[in-house]
This record gives structure tokens, C-alpha cells and sequence, in this order.
């Protein structure tokens, strides 16, 4: 134990133990950081998500729901609530009516998120939770001056009649379809009896709302997939609102890659710098044995030391890991309103488990075979230094890599892409290692002077050379890697989001109306799509097969209404990917989204049944196209060629863009055209802008946590040979070479390794950002020509900076101060 505390206090000192140290408290406080960050912003924003939903989980039904459900929720802890959705005229004195969105909600809506409201139509807002009092409504801002009233007032709803208490400004889960159209009325759950609107036939949607811990969440959630019906249907932020679900989904996989590269990182860094501390400690062991220590007794030492290691970095590890969520965290104090929970024990346990890995597979394989040094290196010191590590320690490093990346992102297709383009990196880095091998030579007889030196040294130090050279470009193709999904992200949440994209959809116009309704737009300067024709249309069977009308598996395919209309081009946004569009004259011809027509088992030249009202008729699938449901443009499952449905009755819809300041119009719009409706989806994209901007600062975070990992791995292979540097720099100094001459040829062989590792890491990153991009985040792939002569440049001139600066030693220390310690 003496002896162990005078190695470690020495150690210390020398500055040996603390690489490896850092090491290690790098790998620690990396995975634990971004892991518990990751995890702890991944549930606020899940959290804040929910709010689309006001729930964490939503059960809808166009009939009434069963009450045990509720009982069942509260006996698991669980909060409930209850809504109505229905449309009906809304009456105020004796001419003023107009259709309305009515909502009729329980005391304990919303149970995420909150309402918005405001005591005078536009008056400062203020947000409440809890259904509006027995006996009066909360009504929608342009509700007043369509129907001349004013807070106070009273409206009739069928046949009861309220006091209108406030404006409504903004409700959690106002996400559209269809049947909830119209300006917003909200009333009290327990008023709609009085009013004897909802009858046995009513349209209405009933639904039931939950919330609580997740885990008790997620157990209910398992027993609701037991208990619902075939019609009615268990909702989630993924299934209602797919855009926020697809980014959050990719934004999770991207913060699971950053971590899962922060562990290649750290086990990587740990594996140089204790190979670095063998090498340093190889006179040591065999000065250790020529006074009497067997093997046993080196090896128990250098286990105690790993150990003491494993558990001081851990501590600091941990401590750092806790300040870095912290300090994240308050970085996004302003954008979440949730703050998530900092004791989370996993992220933790993730880094114990990867430091201990990283001791044991990439530390002890160098430091274990100390034991081989001979007592014979304390009387010649010219013996070349002993090989600690064999091929089998890289195997099974490479497969503990595996498994902790695996492990970690629970994710084998993403862990088999990124080790695809390790494995390419490794493999090229071989070969382009051989090369400088064998043309160093020829190339260094006709070169100058400090050219010769570089090239020398290159050969000389051929083996480190490509050991340092795979580092280079695995860091710096990880680092590549995260910032082209970086951007591709942001870009594709840019795209999915643009400025300027419809918020408003404009529904039920007639044919008569259409000339108006778009006069009436472009006087005003509105953008808006084109005016697409719309008719409700049912599908009934699909290649001569009859589909049912239920079916006990949800994910069966059914009979189900579907919105038809038809166009003599194809729709913008709409894409081909089978089949050919008709042309003119064809009749009894349909084109099918791909994935509806997957769903359906539809394929080019099927024939499917549809109906429209009483009538039944056959058509071809003629094509299948690809199309943008995040586009906030008018877009239909089937469409179908002009003139095969003139014959029934049709309405017209598009949508359009109109900024706040703006609103106003859509009174103006009602006024003119009272039988049409207006979805306003405004609030719904801003609430998605917003989940979007804060999973977007949570991806640069995590990006520069990840490229300070690289930047310290780069450091950590420049060290690698800095003692050999040393001692030759020291050899040519006393032999006549100026320094000049040292730092000119050091910085060259670095510049060298870091163009050749550029290189190296531009087709690995390229390669396996393809494979991401397609197989894992689901985005296109685009080439990024023009970052290659940049991050070339850069690798260049980071590396060689880097190798100038942990080398200048090399000219700094007296050559025979250098040579007597060697």
C-alpha cells in the first residue's frame, strides 16, 4: 500500500497519471452529462408536447365513453378529464346566429398545458385551468363582432341560453380536423343536458383525458390497448400531431448518436492515454523487478492504481456530469415551462458502467502486460519499447464499443451504421498509413531538407503514424458526421416550417362562391393555395375483396370515408413513384398516396370499389404519389381524373396565409360566406415552431458538448508520441539541427496526418450520413460537396496547431537534459 501511494503521489507529479485520469473523468462526466441531459430535456419537451393533447394520453369515440375507464385511472394515480366535441348554431338576440366549434369540458381540463383568456375580446390574456362556470360560455374573440356582443351578454346554445364570461384566446389541444371547425364555444360538460343538442345520431366526439406519472402513464396506456373497441381509438403526441412526433423522434435519435459517439470518444481517449502511461512506466516496472517485485505483485499494483482511478474519476465524473445539466438546463430556463428532474439514476449508472469498461478493456490490456517487461531494460536502456497491447485487445475493444453504443442508443441499426464507418475509417487509415510507409522514402531523397525530416519521421514513426492517424479521422469524422445531422435537422424542421405557410383552411364554399371568396383574398393581398374540389366519398372493398366495416385488430384495414377530389394535373407537393398520371379523357382512373395505398394492399392496376352517397362504382389504381402532410396544403389519400365525378354535389376548400394582424378578415370573409368554415391552425404552428426552436438549441448544445469530447481526443493522440518526438528532436538538436528545422518538419508531418485524416473522415462521414439519413432519421440524402476543402483545411491546420503546440518542448528543453533521462 506504501509503495502504491508513493506511485500514484509520483505519478501525480509527473503529470502521467493525470492524461489518464482525465481521461477517464472525460468519459464519465461526457456519457453522463449528455445522457442526463438528454434525458431530462427529452421529458420536458415530451412533457410540454403533451400539450397538444392538454393529456398524455387521449381515448376518442363518436360515442360515450365508459366511465370505469376514469375509476381505473384514479385508482393508478392518474389525473382524468372529459371533453365533447360538436358542431351547432350559436343565437344572439333574434338575428344573429352563426355555426360554431362547440367544446364542452370537465372541471379538470385541460391536465396539460393551459386555456388562455381574456376579460374583453383582445384584452390582456392571463391563463386558467379548470371548465368554464355553470351557466355561461367562453367564446372566441371574432364570435363578438359576428354576432354584435359584448362580455356580459347572452347567447343561446339549442335551448338553453348563457352569459358569456370571457374570451377565449387559445386552448392546449385545438388541433383541427375536420368535424371541430368553426369559431370556439366553450361551455361546462355539465350544462350540455340543458341544452338537448346532443341526441342519439348526434355527430359528437366524446373523449377522455389522462395525465400523471409516466410510469403509471404507461401501464395504463398498456391496459387501454386491452379494453377499447374497434371504433374507438387511443391517441398520443405521436399519432395526433406526427410533425411533433417525427421530431421529437428525430431529435432523440440524434441526441442517442451524440452520445453514443461520445462513448467512441472517451474510450478511445482512454485507450491512448493509457497506453502512453505503459510506455512511460516500462523502466519503472523493470527497475520494480530487478529489486525483487514479482509479476504478481506489478500487477496488483497496477490494478489498485486503476481502480483508485476508476473511482476518483467517477466521483469528479459525476460531479461535473451534474454541474454541465445544470448549467444546460438554465440555459433553457426561459424557453420550458416544465424543469425536469435532475436525480435521474440511469444516465449515472450509464457512466459508472462506461468508465468501468473503459478501465478494463481499453486501460488494463496496456498497463496488465507491464508484468512481460525484463529487469534487463535497467542496464539497457537502448531495449526498443515493449508492445503492450496485441490484435485480440483491439477485437475485443472494438466489440465493447459495440455493445456500449448499443447499450446506450438501444438502437442496433444506428450502432451497425456508425461502426460501418469506423470500420471504413480504420481500414482506409491502414492502407494510406502503407503508403507513407513506401513513398516516404522516394520522396524523401529528392526533398529539402526540412521536408526530408517530415517525411523521415513519417516512416520512422510508421506504426504510431497510423495509430494516430485513425484517431484523427475518427474524431474528426464523428464531429463531421454530427454537424451534417445537425443541419439536415434544422433544415428539414426549416422546410417543414416555412415563413409564410398556410395557418387557416377554408372549408364548405360552393361552386357559385368560388369567384367572391378568391376576389375577396387576393384584394387583400392574402397567399393561398389553389381551390381544390372536395366530396366525402367511402371506400368499400380493394382488388375485387369487400373490406369489412370493423375488424377486431386495429391495424386492419376497414371500410372508412375518405375525402375525394379530382384534378387534371398533379397537385403541388405531389410526387410519382409508380405508375403514370392519365390523360385527358380517362375516365374510372384514381391515383392513391403510397402509404394509405400500403395500408390497403393497393397496387398500380387493382381495381377499388368506392361509393359516393347511394351510388357504387369501380376504378383503376392508375398511380401512387408521394406527398408533404406537414405542408399545411390541401392534400387527399385519392384523386381522381375530372369529369368522373361532376355528377355529385361538391364543395371547394384551399388555405391560405394570413398574418395577425390580419384577423380581422375572417370576419369580414363569415360575413359574406356564412355557410362556409374556417380552421384556423395558427396557434397550433407556433406552439410547433416553439417545440421545434427548443429541440433545436438542445441539438447545438449537445453538439459543442460533443466536439470539445473530439477536440481533447485529438490532444490526447497528439500526446501519444510526444515522449519519442522528444528524445529524437533532442538526437538532431545535438547533432547540429536547428529549431527551425524541428518545428518545420513537426509541423509538417502533422498538417500531412491531418489532410490524409480529412480525407479519411469526409468519405466515412459521407457514407454513413447516407446510411443515417435513409435508414434511421428518415430524411433525404443531399452530397455536401462544399464543406469537403473546408473541414480538409481545417483537419489540416487543427491537427498540425495541435501537434506544434504539445511538441514544442521539443526545441524548449536542452538536448542533454533529454538525453540523460533517456
Amino acid at each position: 500500500m506504501t509503495l502504491l501511494l508513493r506511485m500514484l503521489v509520483r505519478d501525480w507529479r509527473g503529470g502521467e497519471l493525470g492524461v489518464l485520469l482525465g481521461a477517464l473523468v472525460l468519459a464519465v462526466t461526457m456519457i453522463s452529462g449528455i445522457s442526463g441531459f438528454a434525458a431530462a430535456l427529452k421529458s420536458a419537451l415530451r412533457q410540454e408536447s403533451h400539450s397538444f393533447l392538454a393529456a398524455d394520453l387521449v381515448v376518442r369515440d363518436a360515442r360515450p365513453l365508459p366511465t370505469i375507464w376514469l375509476s381505473e385511472a384514479a385508482q393508478r394515480g392518474l389525473e382524468s378529464a372529459e371533453t365533447l366535441n360538436f358542431t351547432s348554431m350559436l343565437y344572439a338576440g333574434e338575428d344573429g346566429m352563426v355555426l360554431a366549434s362547440v367544446k364542452a369540458v370537465s372541471d379538470g381540463y385541460p391536465l396539460r398545458g393551459a386555456l388562455r383568456l381574456s376579460d374583453a375580446p383582445y384584452g390582456e390574456l392571463r391563463e386558467h385551468r379548470g371548465a368554464p362556470p355553470r351557466g355561461s360560455v367562453w367564446i372566441e374573440p371574432r364570435l363578438f363582432a359576428l354576432l354584435d356582443i359584448a362580455v356580459g351578454d347572452t347567447v343561446g346554445i339549442g335551448e338553453a341560453e348563457f352569459k358569456v364570461a370571457a374570451a377565449i384566446r387559445g386552448e392546449p389541444d385545438r388541433a383541427g380536423g375536420f368535424l371541430g371547425v368553426g369559431p370556439r364555444v366553450m361551455l361546462n360538460a355539465g350544462d350540455i343536458p340543458a341544452t338537448q343538442v346532443v341526441q342519439p345520431g348526434s355527430r359528437v366526439s366524446y373523449r377522455q383525458l389522462y395525465a400523471g406519472d409516466p410510469e403509471a402513464a404507461e401501464e395504463f396506456t398498456l391496459w387501454l390497448e386491452a379494453a377499447v373497441e374497434p371504433g374507438q381509438r387511443l391517441q398520443s403526441v405521436e399519432t395526433s400531431q406526427p410533425a411533433v412526433g417525427r421530431a421529437l423522434a428525430r431529435a432523440e435519435r440524434f441526441l442517442l448518436l451524440a452520445g453514443s459517439l461520445a462513448v467512441i470518444l472517451a474510450s478511445v481517449a482512454v485507450g491512448l492515454a493509457a497506453r502512453r502511461y505503459a510506455e512511460r512506466h516500462q523502466n519503472y516496472v523493470a527497475l520494480l523487478k530487478s529489486l525483487g517485485a514479482d509479476s504478481s505483485r506489478v500487477k496488483g499494483l497496477y490494478a489498485a492504481t486503476l481502480a483508485i482511478s476508476w473511482f476518483i474519476a467517477l466521483l469528479l465524473g459525476w460531479l461535473l456530469a451534474w454541474v454541465l445539466q445544470v448549467l444546460a438546463l438554465q440555459s433553457f430556463a426561459d424557453q420550458l415551462t416544465v424543469m425536469p428532474s435532475l436525480f435521474q439514476p440511469r444516465p449515472y449508472f450509464i457512466g459508472a458502467v462506461t468508465a468501468l469498461v473503459c478501465v478494463s478493456v481499453f486501460a488494463w490490456p496496456s498497463l496488465g502486460r507491464l508484468t512481460a517487461i525484463s529487469p534487463l531494460r535497467v542496464l539497457r536502456s537502448d531495449m526498443p519499447l515493449h508492445d503492450t497491447r496485441e490484435p485480440r485487445d483491439y477485437l475485443l475493444g472494438l466489440l465493447a464499443m459495440v455493445l456500449l453504443m448499443w447499450w446506450y442508443s438501444a438502437d442496433l441499426q444506428l450502432t451497425l451504421i456508425v461502426l460501418g464507418g469506423l470500420l471504413a475509417v480504420t481500414v482506409l487509415g491502414g492502407l494510406v498509413a502503407l503508403f507513407l510507409l513506401r513513398g516516404g522514402r522516394v520522396l524523401g531523397m529528392q526533398a529539402g531538407s526540412v521536408w526530408r525530416l517530415a517525411l523521415a519521421s513519417l516512416q520512422r514513426h510508421g506504426l504510431g503514424n497510423a495509430l494516430q492517424l485513425v484517431v484523427f479521422a475518427v474524431a474528426i469524422m464523428l464531429l463531421l458526421l454530427l454537424g451534417l445531422l445537425r443541419t439536415s435537422l434544422l433544415e428539414g424542421w426549416q422546410q417543414q416550417l416555412p415563413d409564410g405557410a398556410p395557418n387557416h383552411f377554408l372549408l364548405n364554399l360552393a361552386p357559385d362562391e368560388l369567384g367572391s371568396v378568391s376576389t375577396l383574398l387576393d384584394d387583400q393581398q392574402v397567399r393561398r393555395e389553389k381551390l381544390y374540389p372536395m366530396l366525402r366519398g367511402r371506400l368499400m372493398g380493394v382488388a375485387g375483396e369487400a373490406l369489412p366495416i370493423e375488424a377486431e385488430d386495429d391495424d386492419a384495414p376497414t371500410q372508412r370515408e375518405v375525402n375525394f377530389t379530382w384534378s387534371a394535373e398533379l397537385p403541388d407537393g405531389n410526387e410519382l413513384l409508380d405508375g403514370s398520371w392519365w390523360q385527358p379523357g380517362q375516365t374510372a382512373a384514381v391515383s392513391v398516396e403510397h402509404e394509405f395505398a400500403q395500408r390497403y394492399g393497393m397496387n398500380v392496376g387493382d381495381q377499388v370499389q368506392v361509393r359516393i352517397g347511394a351510388a357504387e362504382f369501380a376504378v383503376t389504381v392508375t398511380s401512387l404519389r408521394s406527398l408533404d402532410w406537414e405542408s399545411f396544403k390541401p392534400n387527399f389519400f385519392m384523386v381522381f381524373p375530372p369529369g368522373l365525378l361532376d355528377s355529385y354535389p361538391v364543395t371547394y376548400m384551399t388555405s391560405f396565409y394570413l398574418p395577425p394582424e390580419q384577423k380581422s378578415l375572417l370576419n369580414e370573409l363569415l360575413r359574406a360566406h356564412p355557410t362556409a368554415t374556417v380552421l384556423e391552425i395558427d396557434a397550433i404552428m407556433a406552439q410547433l415552431r416553439s417545440t421545434l426552436s427548443q429541440v433545436s438549441s438542445a441539438i447545438e448544445l449537445v453538439l459543442g458538448l460533443v466536439l470539445l469530447a473530439g477536440v481533447l481526443v485529438l490532444i490526447a493522440g497528439v500526446q501519444a508520441t510526444a515522449d519519442s518526438r522528444l528524445r529524437e528532436s533532442a538526437l538532431l538538436r545535438a547533432l547540429g539541427a536547428g529549431r527551425s528545422h524541428i518545428l518545420g518538419a513537426v509541423a509538417i508531418e502533422f498538417l500531412t496526418l491531418g489532410f490524409m485524416a480529412g480525407v479519411l473522415a469526409i468519405t466515412a462521414a459521407e457514407a454513413a450520413f447516407w446510411a443515417l439519413q435513409r435508414f434511421v432519421l428518415e430524411l433525404p440524402y443531399t452530397p455536401t460537396p462544399s464543406l469537403w476543402l473546408p473541414t480538409l483545411m481545417a483537419a489540416a491546420i487543427l491537427i498540425g496547431g495541435l501537434g506544434l503546440w504539445n511538441c514544442r518542448r521539443v526545441v524548449s528543453v536542452a538536448p542533454a537534459e533529454v538525453l540523460r533521462d533517456a
